[in-house]
Order: structure tokens, then C-alpha cells, then sequence
């Protein structure tokens, strides 16, 4: 059966931290693919903070060109309507294919918020990947509260040092990522700084030529 992690995001703009994540995931579930889905209208961003979906979206395809096992959908741009991740789960959903769901720490602790959260968790496992620096209490209230709420059976557990992804549960994947936020990109380019090491440069190019992120939002 094949194996997709679902990697859903505004990506105002995908850099690196989202590139190493993904990679790293890719070996660490041994997935044949990580599918990046940048979202048309996040139900809980504020549009006019975001560039437009089609930049974002070609700035996702060439930051994931020639990437072995990276994959872009615009799934969520040709849809209308707020870009609820249940909807394109069950767009997804083949019978010869596992989903896995990408999400940080902070993003399952707001779970409960978003639309039909329990079938969310049917239709694909949840991979929960920690913020830098932001410890994330498996045991803690709020943390078991989601748990409950979306009826996830086995608790949090981890893929072992063979590899072997269990077969339940929420997973916690320690996976490598970097302390770089969009937000701070886009100040960045605000002051007219270097964005170099940040993000590839294709991308950086993409939001130079076309002017991307030079006024305040």
C-alpha cells in the first residue's frame, strides 16, 4: 500500500524549514511521497496577510522541483470555498493508499477547532512534528483532551529505531526542522535584508521579480 504524508500550509512563503521537515519525514515513515497542499483561504489565517494563492503555489513548485518523493497538489486552489483539510483528506482517500497528516504541535492542540476533527483523524494518521524549542507534553491535559475528542485509539507513540511505524495511535516524530517562520521571511524582504540560506532561491527570486511582501499587511 502506498505510503503519502499530507503537508498542508499557507507556505506565505515555503522555505527551508518546510523542505527539511518534509525530507526528513520521508525517510523517518519511509513514504513514497510527501504531497505539499498550499491552501486557497486557511480558515484561520487572515487573507490579507497572505500573497495570492497562485504565487504561493508556484513558489511551492519550485521549491519542490526535482525532488524525488515531493509532490505538489493545487487541490485546495481549484475548490471553493475555506480550505478545510477533512475535505481534501476525503478528496485523497484511495483504497490502495495510507494517509498520514502533517501537523506541529501547536496546530493539534487547536484540533477541536477545526471542522470535523474525529473524521480528520480517520482519514488520515496524524504526525505530529514538535516546534523548535517548544517542548510539546504528550501526558498533558490539553494534549489528552484532543486525544479523546477525535477518538484515536493507542495513545502517542514514536517510530522505533528500526524504522517500524506502529500501527496506531498519534504519531510524535522528532523529525529536523529550523527555526525560520514565514513571518520573519517576509519582514525580511519588507527591509529589503537577505533572504540567502533561508529559503531556495528560485523562490527568492520569485518573490523579488514579482514583488512579493514589500508592504506591511
Amino acid at each position: 500500500m502506498a505510503r503519502t504524508a499530507v503537508f498542508g500550509g499557507s507556505f506565505n512563503p515555503i522555505h527551508y524549514g518546510h523542505l527539511l521537515l518534509a525530507d526528513d519525514l520521508l525517510e523517518i515513515l519511509r513514504l513514497d511521497r510527501v504531497l505539499f497542499v498550499p491552501a486557497k483561504h486557511p480558515p484561520h489565517k487572515d487573507p490579507s496577510r497572505l500573497a495570492r494563492p497562485e504565487d504561493r503555489l508556484e513558489m511551492v513548485r519550485l521549491a519542490t522541483a526535482g525532488r524525488r518523493g515531493f509532490e505538489l497538489s493545487d487541490i485546495e486552489l481549484t475548490r471553493p470555498g475555506p480550505s478545510y483539510t477533512v475535505d481534501t483528506l476525503a478528496a485523497l482517500a484511495r483504497p490502495d493508499e495510507r494517509l498520514f497528516l502533517i501537523v506541529g504541535s501547536e496546530t493539534f492542540l487547536d484540533l477541536l477547532s477545526w471542522r470535523e476533527p474525529r473524521r480528520v483523524a480517520q482519514l488520515a494518521r496524524l504526525v505530529i512534528v514538535p516546534r523548535v524549542g517548544s517542548p510539546f507534553e504528550t501526558d498533558s491535559q490539553a494534549a489528552q483532551k484532543v486525544l479523546r475528542e477525535i477518538g484515536v485509539e493507542g495513545g502517542f507513540s514514536q517510530v522505533d529505531d528500526d524504522g517500524r511505524v506502529p500501527d496506531h495511535g498519534v504519531i510524535v516524530s522528532r523529525a529536523a526542522s529550523m527555526p525560520i517562520s514565514a513571518s520573519e521571511l517576509r519582514r525580511r524582504v519588507r527591509e529589503g535584508r537577505s533572504l540567502a540560506f533561508r529559503l531556495p532561491p528560485a523562490v527568492a527570486r520569485y518573490i523579488e521579480t514579482h514583488g512579493l511582501y514589500r508592504e506591511p499587511a
